[in-house]
């Protein structure tokens, strides 16, 4: 049974009467625990409402309504599981201290991989979990292998949990479609490991649709931490070499690619990314994987429908690592509109470390940045930089304040090479009504 938060305006659940303070019981006979069992009910063209009116009455509403379209209710967010693990190179854990509360909070909950495509590893998932997986077909899911081998993988997350590889193939053989990455720790689950480790997944294949080989991220807040360091680059041509090997045999066998290295290998060892193409669909793009082969991609498309436009310079911040292609794609963009868009790589000393990622960048480094250059007309904001829903950074600076620290005008925009060129397009537009 779920709490009723709200009523949309002009909705189903509007024209029915129902009334925030109801309680939704279930849907065509079937209980609604939470938001996820909502979402997969909803979804049929006729509906069997079981609502408990705030004054305890009962009602059975009957519903004929196209298959898309909402009812109308607002209905709770769950709270994720928490995490129980304690992985050596958890993110969380390297986190600076006084930041919001929320992100210190460690989820592992397998509806948050259904719904959002949250990794977990499935290290707290019980019997009655894995039924309800199966019987409400939640695929696909992201899961966070690391290694198959028990102990190795007990000594990566910090704990015991069941046995991955009976997992996987209980979920595979169930029809459950199966994401999973390796976040490689030099000296840790790399070399014969990541060989041993690639195999059993492979196994599961078509099961397991895809794997991603992601470099351990560390920031400079790892005092009482275990020992780590972050790849190399020779060791990351290493890994690349190997993972282009394996998508050779995982082509002649499977017919797909399967395996793919994340983009910051491909920047950390200096070598030329595949095509679009070879990224199979873009499985992995949320874990960094094709995310330079796609901006390459839609960079062509803006260039070749560009034009001249009338605007003073600007400027687009960008983390370190992508400073290189944005500001390729923003100096043949400003050839061809005359714009001249200027690329701040915003180095991370919030985190220290090795963090170089857009999306971890903060206020105070953003200011610090543009300490000594002049933003121009505006300043150019990639919207991975705000937590979802706000616009708050990391470090709960948010862009009005970021507006008044710097004294310059920010347009928030998608980070990509369209979201530069449609901000250009209005701007230029803005600029001739005002003429």
């Amino acid at each position: 049974m779920l709490d009723i938060l709200d009523i949309e305006p002009g909705s189903i659940a509007a024209e029915l009467g129902l009334n925030s303070g109801d309680r939704l019981v279930s849907l065509n006979g079937e209980p609604v625990r939470d938001l996820l069992d909502y979402q997969l009910l909803v979804g049929e063209e006729e509906l069997l409402l079981e609502i408990e009116r705030a004054d305890g009455e009962l009602w059975e509403l009957e519903i004929d309504k196209d298959a898309d379209e909402p009812l109308g209710l607002v209905l709770p967010h769950p709270e994720p599981d928490q995490c129980g693990n304690n992985c050596i190179f958890c993110f969380v854990h390297q986190l600076p201290p006084g930041m919001r509360r929320s992100l210190y909070i460690k989820d592992e909950d397998y509806r948050f991989s259904y719904l959002y495509g949250a990794y977990v590893t499935l290290s707290n998932i019980d019997e009655s979990a894995l039924q309800r997986i199966l019987a409400r077909r939640l695929s696909p899911l992201y899961v966070s292998v690391h290694a198959t081998e028990e102990q190795l993988r007990e000594r990566l997350l910090g704990r015991r949990g069941p046995a991955i590889l009976d997992l996987l193939q209980r979920l595979t053989a169930g029809g459950i479609t199966i994401h999973a990455q390796i976040v490689v720790c030099p000296g840790v689950n790399d070399g014969e490991e990541l060989e041993r480790t690639f195999r059993d997944l492979f196994e599961l294949a078509p099961g397991i649709s895809s794997l991603a080989i992601v470099p351990v991220g560390l920031t400079g807040y790892r005092q009482r931490l275990p020992q780590l360091r972050p790849v190399t680059g020779e060791e990351a041509r290493t890994l690349v070499e190997w993972v282009h090997a394996r998508q050779q045999e995982c082509l002649e066998r499977l017919g797909a690619r399967f395996i793919y290295a994340a983009d910051e290998l491909y920047l950390a060892a200096g070598l030329a990314f595949p095509p679009l193409a070879d990224y199979e669909g873009l499985p992995q793009l949320e874990n960094g994987v094709g995310l330079v082969a796609r901006f390459r991609a839609q960079a062509a498309e803006v260039l070749a429908q560009a034009r001249p436009l009338d605007l003073a310079a600007m400027s687009v911040i960008t983390g370190v690592s992508s400073a290189g292609e944005l500001g390729s794609f923003c100096r043949e963009l400003g050839g061809i509109t005359g714009v001249p868009l200027e690329v701040v790589a915003v180095p991370n000393r919030f985190f220290g470390g090795a963090i170089t990622v857009t999306g971890l960048l903060t206020g105070r480094d953003i200011v610090a940045a543009l300490s000594k250059c002049a933003p121009g007309e505006a300043l150019l904001l990639p919207d991975v930089l705000l937590r979802e829903g706000t616009e708050m950074l990391l470090d709960d600076m948010t862009v009005d304040e970021l507006e008044r620290q710097l004294g310059a005008r920010i347009e928030v925009i998608p980070a990509d090479p369209w979201g530069i060129w449609d901000i250009l397009e209005t701007l230029a537009l803005e600029q001739g009504d005002k003429e």
